[in-house]
C-alpha cells in the first residue's frame, strides 16, 4: 500500500513538471505499465485530485485522453529567504499565487527570534487564503546558508532547540516542511521551469546579497557530498582586505554582492555630483526598497547605475570563467533578485568570460538571463516539496491509502 502511495505522488509530480499528459505519456515517465498506470488514473479522479481535460492533438490515429491536477485539488507553501528579506505565497499545482506573496524584512543574522516570525508569516499567509490544512501538501522553504536538507538543519542561521527547522515547524504547522540552499532550488526552478529547461549541464548564478550558485550535472541537481556545494560567493577572488560575511578577506562577494553595490552607489553620490535617477539620500533604511531604486534607475537607462552593475557583472564573469574551466556546463544562466535589473548583467559577464576562458572551452557555452527572474526562489520553493514527496520515509499520517497526506 505505501508502494501504491509513492507511484501516486510520483504521478503529481510528473503532472507539476509536465502538466497535462495522456496515460501512455505517464507511464513511460513512471517506468510502470499502461494498465498499472490507468489504475493509478482512476484512483486520483476518483480522489478528486486529477480531472481528464480533454483529447490530445491528432497524430493519424485515435487521440488519447489527456489529464491533469485539478488547480484547487491541492496547494503548496512556498517560502523564499535571504540574509534580509522573507517571500511567503501559497502557490496552486501550476506555480500560480492565491494571493500575492507576503513580503517583510527579517534579519538573519543574530536574530534568535527569526524561525517564530518565520512561523508567524507562513500561519498568518494560510490563514488569509483560507485554504484548509489538508490540501496543503507541504511547505518547501529556500533559505542562505550550509544546510543538511536531510535532517532540516541550517548550520549559517536561525538555531533551533532539537537543530531541525523542518521538524519544529512541522510540528508547530501540521504539515510537512522542507528546507534547502536558495541557490539549490533556483537551480531546481531554472531546470524543469526556466532557463536550463532541456540543459543536461548548465550552472545558475544567483546574484543577491551573495553570489551562490546552483549545478545541474548530467541532469541532476549536484548538491556535494555534505550538501554544501556551490558556495562561488566565498571564492577568494580579491586582495581587497575586505572582510567577507564568512569572516575570510577578499570573498567574490565582497565586490559583487548587490548590498555592495548599493553601498558603492550611496558612496559615489556623497562625493561626486553624477548624472543619475537616483537621489543623493536614496538610503531609505531599507536594503530592498535600494536595490529596487538601483534596478529601476538601470531599466531606465542610468549610466552611473549601470557602471555600477557592469563592474560587478565583469567580476562575476571572472568567477563564471573559472567555473566554466571546471566544469565545461553548456549553459549558464544569470537569477535570483539581480535579475531585477535585466539584462544589464549579461553583457559584463560575457565580456569577462570571453576575456578569461581558452577559446575552445567557451565556444559552445551560452549565457542566458533567468526567464523567471525574482520568482524563481518561490518557485524553486514549490518544486521542493514535490521532489520529497517521492522520496522513500515520506509516511502518511492516515490509515488509507489516500494522497492527502496532512490533517489539520
Amino acid at each position: 500500500m505505501q508502494k501504491r502511495l509513492i507511484y501516486k505522488r510520483l504521478v503529481l509530480k510528473e503532472f507539476y513538471y509536465a502538466g497535462a499528459l495522456s496515460c501512455a505519456e505517464l507511464s513511460v515517465r513512471i517506468g510502470k505499465s499502461i494498465p498499472f498506470t490507468t489504475q493509478l488514473l482512476n484512483d486520483l479522479v476518483a480522489e478528486d485530485l486529477v480531472t481528464e481535460e480533454g483529447l490530445a492533438p491528432s497524430n493519424g490515429g485515435r487521440r488519447p485522453a489527456l489529464y491533469s491536477v485539478k488547480p484547487d485539488a491541492m496547494y503548496i507553501v512556498a517560502v523564499a529567504m535571504d540574509q534580509m528579506v522573507t517571500r511567503v505565497a501559497i502557490m496552486d499545482i501550476n506555480n500560480k499565487p492565491v494571493a500575492a506573496p507576503y513580503q517583510y524584512e527579517l534579519q538573519l543574522d543574530h536574530n534568535t527570534d527569526a524561525l517564530y516570525h518565520l512561523k508567524e508569516a507562513i500561519e498568518e499567509s494560510i490563514k488569509k487564503t483560507r485554504i484548509p490544512r489538508k490540501k496543503i501538501l507541504g511547505v518547501g522553504i529556500g533559505m542562505p546558508g550550509f544546510i543538511d536538507s536531510q535532517r532540516g538543519i541550517n548550520y549559517s542561521f536561525i538555531s533551533v532547540e532539537d537543530n531541525s527547522i523542518s521538524a519544529y515547524l512541522k510540528a508547530q504547522l501540521g504539515v510537512p516542511v522542507y528546507i534547502d540552499n536558495d541557490s539549490s532550488i533556483i537551480a531546481l526552478a531554472e531546470q524543469h521551469f526556466g532557463a536550463a529547461m532541456g540543459c543536461r549541464n548548465a550552472l545558475v548564478i544567483n546574484i543577491g546579497w551573495g553570489i551562490g550558485l546552483g549545478m545541474i550535472l548530467d541532469n541532476q541537481l549536484y548538491r556535494g557530498s555534505n550538501g554544501f556545494a556551490g558556495e562561488f560567493s566565498h571564492i577568494p577572488f580579491f586582495n581587497n582586505n575586505k572582510i567577507c560575511s564568512c569572516g575570510k578577506r577578499g570573498c567574490l562577494e565582497t565586490e559583487t554582492a548587490l548590498q555592495v553595490i548599493v553601498e558603492k552607489a550611496a558612496e559615489g553620490l556623497k562625493q561626486h555630483a553624477t548624472a543619475t535617477f537616483l537621489k543623493k539620500d536614496f538610503r531609505t533604511g531599507s536594503i530592498e526598497k535600494d536595490w529596487q531604486a538601483l534596478a529601476e534607475a538601470a531599466q531606465m537607462g542610468d549610466e552611473y547605475v549601470i557602471r555600477l552593475i557592469s563592474t560587478a557583472g565583469y567580476d562575476i564573469g571572472r568567477g563564471v570563467a573559472v567555473l566554466i574551466h571546471l566544469f565545461n556546463p553548456e549553459l549558464i544562466v544569470l537569477s535570483g533578485r539581480g535579475a531585477q535589473a535585466g539584462r544589464m548583467w549579461q553583457a559584463p559577464v560575457l565580456q569577462a568570460v570571453n576575456d578569461n576562458c581558452i577559446p575552445r572551452l567557451v565556444g559552445n557555452t551560452l549565457v542566458k538571463m533567468s526567464t523567471l527572474g525574482h520568482r524563481a526562489e518561490l518557485v524553486g520553493a514549490a518544486a521542493l516539496v514535490l521532489e520529497n514527496l517521492t522520496k522513500p520515509g515520506t509516511k502518511s499520517k492516515k490509515t488509507t491509502e489516500t494522497i492527502v497526506i496532512n490533517k489539520p
